[in-house]
C-alpha cells in the first residue's frame, strides 16, 4: 500500500511530465527559483510541477483550449501568478522581451513546422527570449535512427502518415554552432514503435554575446 501511495503522490506531483523534462528536474537543471517559459505548452504536461514549486511560469499555445486548461490548472496550482502569463500565441512571434526566461521548453512542437524559415524563427524567438547561461531544452522529431519518404525541402510523411519537418544530427549539431550554445547533454534519440523518432536537444546559452542572438 506504501508503495502504491508514494507513487499516486509522485503523479499527483509531477502529472503527466516528459520523462526528459524530469531528468533535468533530478539534476537540478530546473529548480523552483527559476522564470520558465513554456513555448507550445499544450495542455500543460510539464507545468504541473513547475507551478506547485514556486517557478515563474509563462507559456504560449496556438489552441485557445489548452491555454485555458494552463490557465486553470495555474489559477490552481500557482494563484500568484497573473492569468495573463499564459497565452494564445505563435512561437515565430512570441510577445517577451529579449533575456527573459532561465529555461526555455519546447516540447514536441518544432516538427509541426512549415518549411526552414518557419522553423528557423521559431528557434530565433525562443533562443532570443532565453537569458545568457540559460537552459533550453527542446524536444522534436528527427530522422536519426530511421528513413523516411521525403516529400519536400525537410518536410517528411512519418510511418503514422503525418507530414513533420525533421532534423538530422548533422543539422541540430549545425544549430548549436550557429547558435554559439554549449550542449548539457549529447543528443538522445527515441525510436517509437517504428514509426518516428523523437529526439532530446537541450543547450545552454553562452554568455556575453549581443542580446537576442540567433540563427
Amino acid at each position: 500500500m506504501k508503495a502504491a501511495e508514494a507513487a499516486m503522490n509522485v503523479q499527483e506531483q509531477f502529472g503527466q511530465i516528459d520523462i526528459y523534462v524530469f531528468d533535468q528536474i533530478l539534476r537540478g537543471n530546473i529548480t523552483g527559483e527559476m522564470r520558465v517559459f513554456d513555448a507550445g505548452c499544450g495542455y500543460g504536461r510539464n507545468l504541473v510541477h513547475l507551478l506547485r514549486e514556486g517557478c515563474e511560469v509563462f507559456a504560449v499555445d496556438a489552441q485557445e483550449d489548452g491555454i485555458a486548461h494552463v490557465q486553470a490548472l495555474a489559477a490552481e496550482l500557482a494563484p500568484d501568478l497573473p492569468k495573463s502569463n499564459f497565452r494564445v500565441g505563435l512561437l515565430d512571434r512570441v510577445d517577451l522581451p529579449d533575456n527573459f526566461a532561465d529555461v526555455v521548453i519546447c516540447n514536441s512542437v518544432l516538427h509541426f513546422a512549415r518549411d526552414e524559415a518557419h522553423f528557423l524563427a521559431m528557434l530565433s524567438e525562443m533562443w532570443r527570449v532565453l537569458r545568457p547561461g540559460g537552459l533550453f531544452f527542446c524536444r522534436l522529431g528527427s530522422r536519426i535512427g530511421m528513413e523516411f519518404e521525403r516529400l519536400r525541402g525537410n518536410i517528411f510523411r512519418i510511418n503514422d502518415g503525418s507530414e513533420w519537418y525533421l532534423v538530422d544530427e548533422a543539422a541540430l549539431m549545425h544549430l548549436t554552432e550557429q547558435l554559439h550554445a554549449v550542449m548539457v547533454d549529447p543528443l538522445k534519440t527515441t525510436i517509437v514503435q517504428d514509426y518516428r523518432c523523437m529526439t532530446t536537444w537541450v543547450l545552454r546559452k553562452r554568455s556575453g554575446l549581443p542580446a537576442g542572438r540567433g540563427v
